[in-house]
C-alpha cells in the first residue's frame, strides 16, 4: 500500500478536489477505470488512482446539460458545502476525467461563453451530464500531509461515457481493471476502501449515508453518520 507524505511544518489547508469512479458492469467481473501517477509527482507518486483533480475556479462558470439529482446535492452538501459548490465539484470530476482519459460524460448540447478549460467540450458540441452521477464518498487528507485535499468521489456507469480512451500523459497505464485486480495495484488506503465497498455492491448506486474517510492521529477512520 502506498503511504501519504508527511509534513513537519504547520498544518496545510485542504484544497477542494473531485474524482470520478467509472464502473463497467458489462463484464463477468465489474471493472473500474484507473491510471498510475508519475513517479516524479509530489503527491502519492506511483499510486493508481481514479481520474480526478483539484477544483478549478472556472468550474463555477459552466452550465451543464443536466442537473445533479437532488439526493446527490443533499449528500455532497452534508460535507458542509453549498449546492453551487456541489455542482462545481461534479463538473470538476467530469472535466478532469476528460482531460486525463479522453472520455466524456456529456450530452450533445451547446456550451457557450465557457472558460478556456472547458473549450474542448464547447468545440465538440458537448455539455456535461450531471444527472448520470451518484455521490459515493468523500475523503480528507491527514493533517500531517504537506499536500492536502478534501476530495469528493462521484460514481457513474461506464456505458454513459463517450470518446476514445487515450491518456493525456497525466496518468500512466490507464486501463479498465477488474475490481479484484485493482485491489492488488499500488493504491492508497482510501482507494482500497472504495474498491472494497464496490466489491460488496458492484453497481452504480447512491450510498446512504455516503462515507467520510478521514484521519485521527494519522490513523484512518470512516464516519457513516454525522457527516
Amino acid at each position: 500500500m502506498q503511504k501519504l507524505p508527511r509534513n513537519d511544518g504547520p498544518p496545510v489547508k485542504p484544497r477542494h478536489a473531485a474524482s470520478l469512479i467509472l464502473l463497467d458492469t458489462s463484464q463477468a467481473e465489474p471493472c473500474v477505470l484507473m491510471g498510475q501517477r508519475h513517479s516524479k509527482m509530489k503527491f502519492i507518486p506511483d499510486a493508481y488512482v481514479f481520474p480526478g483533480g483539484k477544483l478549478d475556479p472556472e468550474d463555477h462558470q459552466v452550465s451543464p446539460a443536466t442537473a445533479l439529482a437532488p439526493q446527490v446535492v443533499r449528500h455532497v452538501c452534508q460535507g458542509g458545502t453549498t449546492p453551487d459548490m456541489a455542482r462545481a465539484l461534479a463538473l470538476a470530476a467530469i472535466r478532469e476525467t476528460w482531460e486525463e482519459t479522453g472520455l466524456l460524460l456529456a450530452h450533445n448540447a451547446p456550451l457557450e461563453d465557457v472558460p478556456e478549460s472547458w473549450q474542448g467540450f464547447a468545440k465538440g458540441g458537448k455539455a456535461p451530464d450531471l444527472s448520470a452521477l451518484s455521490f459515493y464518498a468523500r475523503a480528507i487528507t491527514p493533517v500531517s500531509s504537506p499536500i492536502r485535499f478534501h476530495a469528493r468521489f462521484f460514481l457513474a456507469d461506464a456505458q454513459k461515457v463517450t470518446g476514445k480512451l487515450q491518456g493525456s500523459g497525466e496518468l500512466d497505464n490507464l486501463d479498465w481493471y477488474p475490481l479484484s485486480q485493482a485491489l492488488k495495484l499500488p493504491i492508497i488506503d482510501v482507494t482500497e476502501f472504495i474498491l472494497t465497498e464496490l466489491q460488496k455492491q458492484p453497481e452504480v448506486h447512491q450510498p446512504d449515508p455516503a462515507p467520510l474517510w478521514s484521519y485521527r492521529n494519522d490513523k484512518p477512520i470512516v464516519l457513516w453518520r454525522g457527516m
